[in-house]
């Protein structure tokens, strides 16, 4: 069976993996799931990630999940563009996630970045997903 929303599934993998309180939390790999989480690790709300193949042909990222004092650094986590309603939005547009506490993800032509990034580099594009 086919997966209709990848980015999806790996954010409720996140989110389960930090109600249950795990360290680390599995999602299959691909390119646009390792650049969505590498602005979470430069944002400072995953400790890392690393891509490991399971059987010649298929590989899996390993999410290293964040906590501070046994609360999880990701409160909120949630998929904004989904396939069935793409939501694009212009540089003048840009979601602000709790007045710049959080941040948006977004798909742009200069590469997948935060929204403070896409601000500096004066793009838009298709906004992914907001962390709080």
């Amino acid at each position: 069976m086919t997966m209709s929303d990848p980015i999806g599934d790996m954010l409720t993998r996140i989110r389960n993996g930090q109600q249950a309180h795990q360290a680390v939390v599995a999602s299959p790999a691909s390119k646009m799931r390792a650049n969505v989480l590498e602005v979470l690790r430069r944002e400072g709300y995953i400790r890392g990630f690393s891509r490991e193949h399971v059987r010649p042909g298929v590989a899996e990222l390993k999410i290293e999940l964040k906590y501070v004092d046994g609360e999880p650094v990701i409160r909120e986590i949630a998929r904004v563009s989904k396939p069935g309603r793409r939501i694009y939005s212009r540089l003048s547009d840009l979601p602000r996630v709790y007045n710049g506490l959080g941040i948006a993800i977004l798909s742009t032509p200069r590469g997948v970045m935060s929204d403070n990034e896409a601000r500096a580099a004066k793009v838009g594009g298709e906004v992914l997903c907001r962390v709080f």
